[in-house]
C-alpha cells in the first residue's frame, strides 16, 4: 500500500481516464503511445491496462500488460513524478499480477531500458531477472533493453 496513508485505488482504466494516462505517458517516455493507442487497447480483450487514482479520480500512475495463453508482456508502467517514491508503482503491479493470475498467466515478460536502474530495482523487487537483452530496442535514444521475466506461480505462493 502506498506510503503516508495516501488513499488509492488501482482499477482497469476507463476510456474517461485515457487523457490523463496519455498525457503521463508523453511526460515519461521518449516514444509515447497516443490517446487512440490507449483506447485501442481497452478494446481489447487480450489487454489489462490498470490505473490507480486517488481523490478526486486524479490518475496517479498506470500499467498496461497483453495476456495471451499463459504469458504476459508488460507494455508499460508510469508514475507520476510528483508521486513517486510512495508506493503506488509497487501497489500497481501488485494489483496486476494479481489479476493477470486470475485470467491464467504464469509467467510475464517486459523489456526495460539498460540505463533504467531504478526500473530494474523495482522490477527485480516483484521477482523479474534478466532473461536477455534486445540490441538497440529503443530510440530517442536507442539503447539496449534487458528483457526481464517473472514466474508468477513461484512469486504468489512464496
Amino acid at each position: 500500500m502506498p506510503e503516508n496513508n495516501m488513499k488509492i485505488i488501482i482499477r482497469e482504466m476507463q476510456p474517461e481516464d485515457v487523457s490523463a494516462v496519455a498525457a503521463l505517458e508523453a511526460e515519461c517516455f521518449s516514444e509515447p503511445w497516443s490517446e487512440q493507442a490507449f483506447l485501442d487497447a481497452l478494446k481489447q480483450s487480450e489487454a489489462m491496462m490498470m490505473v490507480a487514482v486517488g481523490r478526486g479520480n486524479n490518475q496517479m500512475g498506470y500499467c498496461g500488460i497483453y495476456l495471451s495463453a499463459d504469458e504476459g508482456e508488460i507494455t508499460n508502467v508510469a508514475v507520476r513524478p510528483d508521486y513517486r517514491k510512495q508506493g503506488i508503482a509497487d501497489a500497481i503491479l501488485t494489483a496486476v499480477f494479481s489479476e493477470a493470475q486470475k485470467r491464467g498467466a504464469r509467467t510475464i515478460y517486459l523489456e526495460v531500458r539498460e540505463s533504467n536502474v531504478p526500473a530494474q530495482k523495482l522490477y527485480e523487487k516483484h521477482g523479474f531477472v534478466s532473461c536477455g537483452i534486445r540490441k538497440n530496442f529503443y530510440r530517442k535514444p536507442t539503447e539496449n533493453a534487458i528483457v526481464m521475466s517473472c514466474d508468477l506461480t513461484r512469486r504468489i505462493n512464496e
